[in-house]
């Protein structure tokens, strides 16, 4: 193993992004998924969603690529679940340095943008709604 882990720092336009996501007033599912940019060693913003159910939010992660999804959850009984849900994607079959990148990149990403719920799914299929609401039952 020559090259050392890199910690990658968050781009500064998807911190604001994300302060201005958890504080939003829509109560609809949302997501932003993020990924790292490897020449710029940044966690950017890859996509954002409005209005989508934690299963359809799984189709949209790469299979074999590391990805932080982020997403406002509403409950069966409307809560919304703030702040954010956030999930560390690293799939079986990804790359072990890219692995190495996102996982040694993750808690600066919850450190700078002050996330709290923090799972981790390794099977891009693990996340559904069930799975979610089940992890957000240990918060209440």
């Amino acid at each position: 193993m020559g090259e050392s882990l890199v910690v990658c720092d968050v781009a500064e336009d998807l911190v604001e992004k994300l302060r201005k996501f958890r504080f939003r007033k829509e109560t609809n599912n949302a997501a932003i998924i993020m990924k790292i940019d490897k020449d710029k060693q940044l966690v950017v913003l890859d996509e954002e969603h409005e209005g989508i159910s934690p299963d359809e939010l799984k189709d949209e992660l790469p299979e074999r690529q590391p990805r932080y999804p982020s997403c406002a959850y509403q409950h069966e009984d409307g809560r919304v679940s703030y702040p954010l849900c956030f999930i560390f994607s690293s799939p079986v079959g990804c790359k072990p340095e890219q692995q190495m990148m996102y996982a040694g990149s993750k808690n600066k990403l919850v450190q700078t943008a002050e996330l709290t719920k923090v799972f981790e799914i390794r099977n891009t299929e693990d996340l559904t709604e069930e799975w979610l609401r089940e992890k957000l039952g240990f918060f209440h």
